[in-house]
């Protein structure tokens, strides 16, 4: 594990303080007026160290926390797993929750202003504008943070997307250092308009994770690949013959956000959820170039993450 990286979010942000921020208040409630409670959830808690800042009395006070071992709850003693099956990234409910309010307050603000002053006819003309521009940001925040189910195409040699997006780099790598030799690196770019949500190409288990900061470059120009903020995450396959592959998720112009909630020595079976990029962004995946590789991607794909065929190992690995 990269030592700066000391939480889901590595790159910090205005909400994630404010959660924070609401978390002391929520668990000076919980010691006060729900002691049951508390004393309940720590019998069925498990692990063996406290890794957050924080007294952890719920599965809730180690949700930015959870890639850094420690406490945890079985999902069936997790009163709150249910937040998982949401159609919205669990990771990303305290920005839809804090941007909706605004847009939607705002939004119904200058209704009632509208509605309620005899006000000139370009003036009113001008309040319901701004109604109608509040309610489709507040539309397009609720969009963005979607989490659609997905069929994974899961047979072996199969390597699914990462990411959804526009397919903007197919090149070939004359040695990758976390690869060990040659590779393809196959970039995508997530517009707004984008289901943000990050998934494993294939079953694998988490070698490594490596931050970086950087600039918040259009994720369109190939220099954002190397300036912009990102999280490197190396995986290697969890069967025969055990490839290496790298996803990195890459901030963008807009999305300043990397959430990556995995750690080294999970395991996760393909097109499992790893992670998010909020709001606009690039994530590229490195894989081995080997006899038998097959890309089934083009340039301009449009493509989906863990159901979108991206690469296909026809072989059983490289010859010796």
């Amino acid at each position: 594990m990269d030592p700066q990286i000391r939480d889901i979010q590595p790159g910090g942000g205005v909400i994630i303080r404010l959660e924070q921020l609401w978390g002391y208040v929520r668990r000076g409630w919980l010691k006060t007026f729900r002691r049951g409670y508390v004393e309940q959830m720590r019998f069925l808690r498990k692990g063996d160290r406290n890794v957050c800042p924080h007294d952890v009395l719920d599965p809730r006070d180690i949700k930015f926390y959870r890639n850094q071992g420690g406490y945890y709850w079985e999902p069936k003693d997790d009163p709150f797993a249910w937040r998982d099956h949401l159609p919205f990234a669990r990771s990303g409910l305290a920005e839809l929750l804090v941007f909706d309010t605004l847009a939607f307050g705002y939004a119904l603000l200058m209704a009632l202003i509208a509605l309620r002053y005899p006000l000139a006819g370009w003036v009113t003309a001008v309040l319901w504008l701004l109604v109608a521009t509040f309610v489709v940001i507040g539309g397009l925040i609720t969009w963005f943070f979607r989490n659609p189910r997905r069929r994974i195409p899961d047979a072996p040699g199969n390597v699914v997307s990462p990411a959804d997006g526009k397919v903007v780099l197919i090149e070939e790598i004359a040695h990758d250092p976390d690869i060990g030799g040659p590779a393809i690196q196959i970039g995508i770019f997530l517009s707004i308009f984008n289901v943000h949500i990050n998934r494993v190409p294939t079953a694998t288990r988490v070698i490594g994770l490596r931050y970086r900061a950087g600039k918040f470059l259009n994720a369109l120009r190939p220099e954002s690949a190397r300036e912009n903020e990102q999280v490197a995450v190396i995986l290697q396959e969890t069967a025969a013959p055990y490839r290496p592959m790298v996803v990195r998720q890459i901030t963008g112009a807009i999305a300043r956000r990397i959430v990556c909630w995995i750690k080294p020595g999970d395991t996760l079976v393909s097109g499992e959820q790893f992670g998010m990029i909020k709001l606009g962004s690039r994530t590229e995946l490195v894989i081995p170039k080997e006899e038998g590789l097959e890309i089934v991607t083009r340039l301009g794909d449009k493509i989906q993450a863990g159901s979108t065929l991206l690469a296909r190992y026809g072989g059983q690995g490289p010859k010796a």
